[in-house]
């Protein structure tokens, strides 16, 4: 654990060395511990960096799970962020997931006060409709939306993209090599310890992999074809398609970094984005387990 800890600040360190600035976390991650773990290094490194957190998911004594949009709770999460974080304002602050219960427009005043009393810089969302978008909007500026987006998740392209073009909000795909799949390093769900999320996935079931690995090995191929990794291939077109969108691949060891970054210097060929367009096809398995699912917000 020791190591891991000592890893995490060193892979945080390097990102910055390297011009990475965008830090991206949530209360929820670690049950906080994530937004500590940051402050270690913005204690040192707060100029330059932009600091992203969510809020929103809340549990209870039993281990339920629901989203908590209430503004005067808004208000204390922000508080709690703010202390871990150790830092006196959030760059991005995003609302994690829908409240059914709440009116989207009550949970953005909320986040809008925030910025009155110049405790976060700029608001966000994650994982909504553009109804809702466009329902938050007019309540105040949206700068960021964050969802999930790969080349086997695009169902973003069909409403999300045109409405955050539209309303100048910036899209940041969470997952962008597909939880590792588009890496081409998963085999098979064994590949996993025991306490790996992917578990949960149908996407990742053993049968599902199966399915899938055509899809694999045609990026494979493609990558191979054009002289870089599978990894870079997924996040150069992913940053093709727009330049109002910032992917945030996982970056848990040093050792990605260069790797990843790399991908930005790509320029693709239009016939090989076009053949990269065409690996979507009947991917088997949900990107969420049924519990999850039901905290997104789809259109109705």
């Amino acid at each position: 654990m020791r190591y891991q800890f000592k890893e995490s600040l060193a892979t945080i360190d390097h990102c910055l060395d390297f011009g990475i600035n965008f830090l991206d976390t949530a209360d929820v991650y670690g049950d906080g511990h994530n937004e500590e773990l940051m402050a270690k290094v913005l204690k040192r490194r707060r100029q330059g960096t932009v600091v992203g957190t969510k809020f929103g998911f809340v549990g209870d004594e039993h281990g339920n799970v629901k989203i908590n949009g209430r503004p005067d709770y808004v208000q204390i999460a922000c508080e709690k962020s703010l202390q871990r974080l150790g830092i006196d304002e959030i760059d991005l602050y995003y609302f994690h997931r829908l409240d059914p219960d709440v009116p989207i427009e009550e949970t953005v005043g909320a986040m809008a006060d925030l910025i009155e009393q110049g405790k976060i810089r700029y608001l966000g969302l994650s994982e909504v409709s553009a109804k809702t978008i466009r329902s938050a909007n007019s309540v105040h500026p949206i700068t960021a939306l964050q969802s999930e987006y790969s080349l086997w998740q695009r169902d973003v392209e069909r409403n999300i993209l045109p409405v955050c073009k539209e309303l100048n909000i910036s899209l940041i795909p969470f997952s962008p090599l597909g939880r590792g799949f588009l890496t081409g390093t998963i085999l098979n769900s064994g590949s996993f310890e025991d306490n790996d999320y992917r578990h949960q996935i149908p996407r990742f079931n053993s049968d599902a992999i199966e399915k899938n690995r055509s899809m694999i090995d045609k990026l494979q191929q493609l990558a191979t074809k054009n002289d870089v990794s599978p990894s870079q291939l997924s996040l150069a077109w992913l940053l093709a398609q727009d330049d109002f969108i910032v992917p945030i691949p996982g970056m848990k060891r040093r050792k990605y970094i260069e790797e990843n970054l790399a991908a930005v210097e790509l320029s693709l060929p239009d016939d090989v984005i076009q053949d990269l367009n065409h690996l979507h096809v009947d991917v088997s398995g949900n990107r969420h387990n049924t519990y999850n699912l039901q905290f997104i917000d789809t259109e109705s």
